[in-house]
């Protein structure tokens, strides 16, 4: 490689690593003593968490308010109110110190924001009839916010929440179709500041108690070197095969996705190593780049964690954690096994082979190598999944146990390579320290976005539950399918300038009970469960849908190719994920809606993959050879009937009992595909000697 090529990668590489810290809440670098002010807060933040996870109690109100405190005080440390100087006036774009007027809204927000805390009682006792100081606090508290999310998330979430703002008071004042009988400003700042149905409401309490501590697990992860290890896994396990770095890069992109929630981050943690393996075997830099965008932005859909949102949607629906994994297993690992079968077809297309295994590390002495990595996972997994302890409970034990990983981690390569131990040791807790600053920093685009998207929560909570929903059936024309379209619409619109977190909750609070009830005004029964998981779906896939696609900017970056059209590529191949929603809307077996048979739900999960291969091969334009026009129904047929079973056995008149039986008509017709295109196939060249 020479050095322009050199100096390109490290430049996109940089631009990568901006993007992915703008959104895990590093804006600042302060000089002098001010350097350590917001390690510290976060490390401190940290630490009360944990406190609150092991054995500090406190009123459930109290935990959101310091939770909140917390994350605006670091904001106003953190970010600058400009992001570049205007009108001359630099300390608003100061980026080297901490100006004083941000050291003194920093403390109003945080003041604001426990003002809850501070005269509980009193609140209590005059709820709904708040006097002078409570309007000031609740004003202020709800301003600050809406500039604290401004800077770190942007303008989108508080533009959209001032608008939900401006329409509970100008309600009276709009057309018959969506005239509100508005609210007072005592009921406004009641109902945001004063109780649990706002601005403090489940998505913050989820984010206090349950997000945080999943996030400082994934930094944690981070800082000790796992991101490298799982790619390294992966490379070791999959890279010779044909299109080798690509499949490696969803298998390390998916086990990375397990801990954390942020698709940019994980472009970056995983994505430097694949992105130029994969253009090293032939990958356009396009595809390279889009294939990691693909598989980091579906991370998101992997149990357990899923981003935050699993446990939001536990909360919403009010159900046990565990049933939220097993509603998500399925079109989760049925999307992320498509992904694999894609990046077989493009290898295919372009005649690619893997890499040689010689340039590969060695599976068993990598696997062995960073097994210690592994322990604090799998005690997750277990105590999640088999134990059933809660997910805080769960995450608490993970994060002591990879805290001792840390500790002793450094010192044991320290010993093995005769190198001075006690310099390791210190090295060890400064990682540690660093992992809680990270964790600090990264929870504050959660807190925020879970905050502020509760004032739309509270305001839809005044009253306007019911006529979101007479909106939703008018302008859908009573029409399910119409009615899905505008969601899917909607949430890829919204999505496109909020975090997957708060999109979510957005569209969850205005569409997830819109659908179910307008669903049963025509005898269309649509399970609570799967409503909101479509929501949640169309809010992952507006991460890589362009113009905005903030995963594609920082692919493309790495990849060095044009964001726009990675952005396109990225989603074409996420195509496959767009459809699972739609399907297990109609079809409840896909999220294991009352099936509790191992062998059935197995069954399920294997059609959907077959049907999932099937569209993607119809949306590629290859199954074993390039389709023709009349193999592209075919498909889509096969898609269809591996999917959606029990429509086939109703249309044919099959008992619905018998539904099942209908995959064999599905898998005769792949078949069939198969046989045709079988004598179409490109021959692959043998390997030329060594």
């Amino acid at each position: 490689m020479n050095n322009v090529e050199e100096h390109e990668k490290e430049e996109g590489l940089e631009l990568a690593k901006k993007l992915a810290e703008e959104e895990e809440g590093v804006g600042r670098l302060p000089k002098g003593g001010a350097r350590f002010v917001i390690p510290t807060v976060a490390i401190i933040w940290s630490l009360f968490q944990l406190s609150i996870a092991s054995w500090l109690i406190l009123d459930t109100v109290f935990i959101r308010a310091i939770h909140l405190g917390f994350a605006l005080l670091i904001v106003f440390l953190n970010f600058p109110f400009l992001k570049k100087t205007r009108f001359g006036l630099k300390f608003l774009s100061a980026t080297d110190k901490i100006p004083v007027l941000d050291y003194v809204i920093a403390i109003i927000a945080a003041v604001s924001a426990i003002y809850i805390m501070v005269d509980f009682g009193g609140i209590i006792e005059r709820y709904g009839a708040p006097n002078t100081r409570d309007l000031v606090f609740g004003l202020a508290l709800t301003i600050l916010l809406l500039e604290a999310s401004r800077r770190v998330i942007g303008p989108a979430l508080p533009a959209i929440a001032t608008g939900f703002i401006a329409y509970s008071f100008l309600g009276p004042y709009m057309p018959d179709l969506i005239a509100f009988k508005g609210v007072s400003l005592d009921r406004f700042i009641g109902q945001m500041t004063m109780s649990t149905e706002g601005i403090y409401g489940i998505p913050l309490d989820v984010s206090a108690t349950i997000v945080f501590l999943f996030v400082l697990f994934g930094a944690m992860l981070d800082k000790a070197g796992a991101g490298r290890y799982f790619i390294n896994l992966a490379l070791s396990l999959l890279g010779g095969f044909k299109g080798g770095p690509a499949k490696a890069a969803i298998v390390g992109s998916g086990l990375t996705g397990l801990v954390s929630g942020s698709s940019i981050a994980n472009i970056v943690t995983t994505g430097t190593f694949t992105i130029p393996l994969m253009k090293k075997v032939g990958y356009p830099a396009k595809k390279a780049a889009a294939v990691e965008v693909a598989a980091s932005t579906d991370g998101q859909l992997a149990p357990p964690i899923m981003g935050a949102a699993a446990f939001i949607i536990a909360e919403y629906v009010n159900v046990p954690y565990i049933a939220v994994i097993k509603a998500a297993a399925v079109p989760a690992f049925a999307s992320y096994a498509a992904l694999f079968y894609i990046t077989h077809i493009e290898a295919s297309k372009l005649g690619l082979r893997g890499i040689p295994r010689a340039e590969l590390p060695p599976f068993f002495k990598t696997l062995i190598g960073g097994a210690h990595y592994l322990i604090p996972i799998l005690l997750l997994l277990y105590e999640l999944i088999v134990v059933r302890h809660s997910p805080e409970l769960a995450a608490f034990h993970a994060i002591w146990v990879m805290a001792l990983v840390m500790l002793f981690q450094n010192p044991v390569k320290a010993f093995r390579n005769k190198e001075p131990i006690g310099a390791a040791f210190k090295q060890s807790i400064v990682d540690i320290f660093s992992s809680l600053a990270a964790g600090g920093r990264n929870m504050v685009s959660v807190a925020l976005a879970t905050a502020a998207a509760g004032i739309i929560v509270g305001v839809v909570a005044m009253g306007l539950g019911g006529l979101i929903t007479q909106i939703i059936d008018t302008l859908s024309g009573g029409n399910i399918y119409l009615l899905l379209i505008i969601t899917a619409v909607a949430s890829l619109i919204i999505g496109m300038g909020l975090p997957t977190t708060a999109t979510y909750i957005v569209m969850a609070s205005l569409t997830a009970p819109a659908i179910v009830e307008i669903g049963a005004m025509y005898d269309f029964i649509v399970p609570l469960m799967a409503a909101h998981l479509f929501c949640f779906y169309f809010g992952i896939l507006a991460d890589d849908t362009p113009p905005v696609g903030l995963a594609a900017y920082a692919a493309a970056a790495i990849a060095k190719s044009d964001p726009i059209p990675t952005g396109i590529q990225g989603f074409m191949y996420d195509i496959r994920t767009a459809i699972l929603p739609f399907m297990f809307i109609f079809n409840a077996d896909l999220i294991l809606h009352n099936i509790t048979s191992w062998p059935a739900g197995l069954l399920i999960f294997a059609m959907a993959c077959l049907g999932n291969f099937a569209f993607a091969s119809a949306t590629q334009g290859w199954f074993v050879a390039k389709n023709r026009f009349y193999e592209l129904p075919l498909l889509l047929a096969v898609t269809f009937i591996l999917m959606r079973p029990d429509a086939i056995a109703s249309l044919f008149g099959v008992a619905h009992e018998k539904r099942y039986w209908m995959y064999l008509i599905g898998l005769a017709l792949y078949g069939l595909i198969y046989l045709l295109q079988r004598p179409r196939r490109p021959q692959v060249p043998a390997p030329a000697p060594a």
